[in-house]
């Protein structure tokens, strides 16, 4: 696949994402078991506070997530997730100027959240599921595209590729290919390369090292590190210990070109793109 120009803005909804500038996405769980914060947020009025403070400390869109996707994570029901996420997707849109993502893989829950505000579908099975090509297409919206195999339960139930760098590579443009048959054009795409999902510390380190790679897709790229157990195994920390694995990690991120940062701890990350930024852009 040849490499294209990507565009400055990405149309998200009713607002646009400027691509011209590293974007940090804050993670909102209502859930009761992820496995940072699970629990602390599964009220709309607490999940309303926390977005609140993300967008106040610099965060440019909120990933509203439902489902755990955490190893070993139980699949909920689309009518579970849907009643957890919805009425925190209403809430953010009616309240705060700020790019709504839903981390979902539902197609009840891609058109509904549509429907009440929601401007991005991520997606870590990668529009999977039956129905949820179709659903994302009449949405309209863009998708981000994870790369993970199996499924939460069971991904890292001995994960082995020849070479992880292909594998995820691979993965991914067939996955664009998918999405074009269904009317879901490559300008409306985002990337993840999927660290934590399906892959061992050695497949972690060895796709960040190769990450500015993927730039030969042509689309902009969202890294999620943020407190993952790769940070624990490396610096032998709990999670929640894993602040300064978390911003090393984003800021060689941003140096191998990702575009989107989804983390948890959104104040202390915006401080390092502005740094970052700040220095790139001296003349």
């Amino acid at each position: 696949m040849s490499e294209t120009q990507l565009p400055s803005r990405l149309p998200c909804g009713s607002r646009l994402l400027d691509l011209s500038r590293p974007q940090v996405m804050g993670i909102l769980n209502v859930t009761p078991d992820s496995f940072s914060d699970g629990g602390r947020y599964a009220r709309r009025d607490a999940a309303l506070r926390h977005a609140v403070a993300m967008v106040e400390a610099g965060a440019t869109l909120i990933d509203v997530g439902g489902e755990s996707t955490r190893p070993g994570a139980r699949v909920v029901s689309p009518v579970e997730e849907l009643e957890r996420v919805a009425p925190v997707v209403e809430a953010i849109a009616r309240e705060l100027d700020v790019i709504i993502s839903v981390d979902t893989s539902t197609p009840a829950v891609m058109r509904e959240t549509a429907r009440l505000g929601a401007g991005l579908i991520n997606d870590v099975r990668s529009l999977r599921r039956d129905g949820a090509l179709d659903a994302a297409a009449d949405t309209g919206l863009p998708v981000c595209l994870m790369h993970m195999r199996g499924e939460p339960g069971n991904m890292q139930d001995d994960p082995c590729y020849p070479d992880i760098y292909e594998e995820v590579r691979d993965f991914l443009v067939e996955r664009m290919t998918a999405c074009a048959a269904a009317g879901i054009p490559a300008d409306r795409l985002v990337l993840d390369p999927g660290f934590g999902f399906a892959k061992t510390l050695e497949h972690n380190l060895s796709l960040f090292r190769r990450m500015d790679q993927l730039a030969e897709l042509g689309r902009p790229l969202l890294v999620g590190v943020s407190r993952k157990s790769m940070i624990g195994k490396v610096l032998g920390h709990e999670v929640e210990g894993r602040l300064y694995g978390s911003l090393a990690l984003a800021a060689l991120a941003l140096s191998k070109g990702a575009h989107i940062l989804r983390v948890h701890d959104v104040a202390e990350t915006v401080d390092v793109v502005r740094m970052i930024t700040a220095v790139e852009s001296a003349s």
